[in-house]
This record gives C-alpha cells, structure tokens and sequence, in this order.
C-alpha cells in the first residue's frame, strides 16, 4: 500500500517540527523499511536544535560510529544562546507583565511602543528578543514556551515580516502541544492575512498567495482531523471557491481528505446544520471526476465508482482498499469505524434510491455483513433517514419496497439555485479588486509564504508550489 502514501507529497508543505509526528507514525515503519524511517527522522532533526534527540538517531542509524564533534559544538552553542536570549527577552517580559504597563497598553501598535520607549525606555529591537527566543525554544522542542513568547512579540511589534512569521511559528507550536482552540484562532488569523495579502508581501502576487494558501491547506490537516468539529470547519475552508482552487492547482491529494471529511460528517449533527456540509458530497464528486487525470486513490475511487458509475461491486472493492488506506494514514487512522460506518450508511442510501425491489441478502453482502447485521443495518437506515416513508420491509420474502415520490419542481429550482447569490457575490468582489488594481498578473514575482514558523530557515517554504498561479488568478 506504499502507492497510496500521502508522506512524500505532504512534507515539502510542512514545518519540519510537524513532520516528526508524522515519521514517527508506527504504520510507517510498516509502508517502508524501518532504517529507513530512522534515517530521515535523523536528516530531519540534525537541521534543527534537538541535539540530544539526535545522537539518540545517530546511535540508532550508525551504531558503529562515534558520535561526531560537532553536536557537542552545537549543543555548547545552543545553551549559549539560549542563556543570552532568555536575558534578553526576560528583560521585555518584567515591563510589558507589569499589571500597571498592562492596562497602560492600547490596541494602537505605535502608541504602545512609543509609550514603553517613553516610559521604559524599550525599543523596537528590544522587543525582537522576544521573537528570537521564541523562535529558539520552538526550534529546541519547548512549544508551549515558544507561543508564550510569540504571541507577546505580536501584539507589541510593528515589524510586518516578523509579526507574520511569529503567526505561523504560534499555530505550529499549538498544533504540536494539541492546543485545538488556539491553533484554530491563529489558523483563521492566517487565512484573513492571506486572503487580505497581507500575508504575501507589498505585491501581493496571486502566486505567492497561492503559495501561502497551499501551507495553510496542509497545516490545517493538524487541527481538523483532531479539534472536535474539525471535519465540518474543513468542508467550510477546502470548499470555498479560493481554497478549492488552489487544491486543484497545486495540491490535488488533499481531495482524499476533502472527501473523507464529507464521508466521516455524513451522519454527524453539526453536520446536519450546515449547508456546505449537506451538499459537500455532490459537489466533492464532481471535483473527484473533473481531477481524476491528477490525483485518485481508493477514498476518492469509491466516491466515483458509487455516485458517478453507480458500480456497487467496484464500490465495495475500493472501500476495501480504502479500509487499509485508513489504517495507514497518519490523519485518517483515528475515524476508520466512523468512516466505515458512514460508507455504508451512503451505499446504503444510494442503493435503495435507485431499487425498487432490493434483496437484503444481496445489500448485505455488498455492505460486507451477515443477513442479520445487514436487515439490523437496512432498518436503521430506513428509520433514521427520510426514506421511511417511501420503503416498506417484507421479512418473510427478505425484500425491501421502496415507492419514489417526485419532488415539487420550485423545491428542484431551489436546490439548484441556491448558491447563485453567493457566487454573484465573489464575481462582484473579484471584479471590483481587479479594477482597483489590487491583483497583478500571476507569476509575477514568486515569494515564499512571507515568513515561516519558529524554525529558523522556513521563509524558504514558498519555493514548494510550482508555478502555476494562473489558475489562481482566474479564482
């Protein structure tokens, strides 16, 4: 199953702090040989400041070798600079903590500094040491530590590169000590910067914003598939007309996790409320056919297969595929039972919509259960959905009767017309940013994400989406 692998298409777009969790995922170890899992765990942390944790992996990968001069450098390095930037940044701290300076401090960033620099005498460049420690604690594994300290450097610093770089460093510390309601906060913060382009630089370019949208849509994988209502936020965010774009521009295997989260929120009561959510399936299909050329793997097959072809044999042969799929991704692991549970509750619906006559034995059997599992699943469905009405079971012949009612054609115009005003509304937005001058045209200029995370050398993260910001700039 190493062909259904997200692992090498995910890491570019990462931090490399978030891609830990992810090499240490123990199916990995099982998709390919373990040394060599231990030996990228190792390339991946001698570029960071866990010093300790990697001699622990060169021990592992060369246990025939001494352990190298240079970590002990580097750990001598390390504690040198933390010592001086914990003087530094402690220095910030005593002032701004002060409950008196506290309620001195107002939303204006510049009325603020100019009353510590009055009152306190603190500058600017003071002010940085509470970034750079943050940065260097997020770098040698202390997380919550590093938001602490980058969330006091944003709310005082006017340094724009940097206040966007300590957003970034913030989410990802959150993210990796599974603080679910703040990360969602920073990752909304984020995605306002990159939608206004504050986040991609002066210029703005399509193309960087199409870079930044693409580390957004990966690092959020983080928070929706573990935040509590994370599967309904994701159909929210990956479905809306800017993010779908750039899914289908430069990273077409998120659609596994579009469609899984619109599978795994098929049932749910959240999911019930929202309207993106209600439609999500039809529309994700859609997606799934016209990319099919790009990206397909046994989640989006089965997809396909079930609504597009309505081929149920081949619809149960990839949802058997996807079942090992699900075991083996590090997103989708936890929601295999609640995945499953709604893949058949879908098959179910299809199937009896488009029978009038359905065997039980033989639904069953396509649903992978026993006679009696399947007549227990087939009454549920029925009384749980608004079928009821319209089917009748007959156990002595072991047949399900279904009779269709047509809807009212204004109730057909509806659903189909119901996004119109919103689509209008986008159109009317992106018609009158062009004529204001606010998009120039795509590929001009090529930054990066504008910034990073802590780590010290991710302002290099824009170089991973290619160039293809004209479909960007039709969105």
């Amino acid at each position: 199953m190493a062909q259904w692998d997200l692992t090498k298409k995910l890491v570019p777009f990462l931090d490399r702090h978030l891609i830990f969790p992810i090499l240490l995922n123990p199916s990995l170890a099982e998709l390919y040989k373990p040394e060599d899992v231990q030996l990228a765990l190792y390339e991946l942390a001698k570029t960071t400041d866990l010093v300790d944790y990697t001699i622990t992996l060169f021990e592992k990968v060369f246990p025939d070798q001494p352990v190298p001069e240079e970590f002990a450098t580097k750990r001598a390095s390390t504690l040198s600079s933390i010592n001086r930037l914990e003087q530094e940044a402690q220095a910030v701290l005593d002032v701004i903590e002060n409950p008196d300076v506290a309620q001195a401090l107002r939303q204006d960033k510049l009325q603020n500094l100019q009353y510590l620099k009055d009152t306190y005498g603190l500058t600017l460049d003071q002010i940085t040491a509470l970034y750079n420690f943050g940065q260097l604690q997020f770098s040698i594994g202390n997380y919550s530590l590093a938001a602490d300290y980058l969330y006091h450097f944003r709310i005082l610093s006017t340094a724009t590169s940097l206040v966007l770089s300590s957003q970034w460093g913030k989410l990802a510390s959150d993210l990796l000590v599974g603080n679910w309601d703040s990360a969602l906060e920073e990752l909304h913060g984020l995605q306002e910067a990159i939608d206004n382009g504050s986040a991609t630089g002066p210029a703005g370019t399509s193309l960087a914003q199409l870079q930044s949208r693409t580390w957004l849509l990966h690092w959020s994988l983080f928070l929706y598939f573990r935040h509590p209502e994370g599967r309904t936020l994701l159909l929210d965010l990956f479905l809306s007309p800017a993010y779908l774009n750039t899914i289908q521009t430069s990273c077409p295997w998120i659609l596994r996790y579009l469609a899984a989260a619109a599978i795994i929120s098929r049932k749910s009561s959240a999911a019930s409320a929202s309207r993106t959510v209600r439609g999500a399936l039809q529309q994700i299909v859609k997606i799934i056919q016209t990319e099919e050329y790009q990206y397909s793997d046994p989640i989006t097959l089965f997809l396909k297969e079930l609504y597009v072809d309505f081929d149920f044999e081949g619809a149960q042969k990839w949802l058997s595929e996807a079942e090992i799929v699900l075991d083996n991704d590090f997103f989708l692991s936890d929601f295999k039972e609640e995945f499953l549970e709604n893949a058949r509750f879908i098959v179910s619906e299809a199937y009896i919509r488009i029978h009038q006559k359905i065997d039980i034995a033989d639904l069953s059997a396509r649903l992978n259960m026993s006679q009696g599992e399947g007549e227990k699943w087939i009454v549920n469905l029925i009384r749980d959905t608004r079928m009821g009405a319209d089917a009748k079971i007959d156990l002595e012949k072991n047949m399900v009767t279904t009779h269709r009612t047509h809807p009212p054609i204004y109730q057909s115009v509806i659903e189909k017309t119901r996004g119109l005003a919103r689509r209008t509304q986008d159109l009317s937005i992106d018609m009158n940013r062009r004529a204001n001058g606010e998009y120039e045209a795509a590929g001009r200029g090529g930054g990066g994400v504008g910034g990073g995370s802590g780590d010290k050398e991710n302002k290099s993260k824009g170089a991973g989406t290619g160039g293809r910001g004209r479909r960007e700039e039709a969105n």
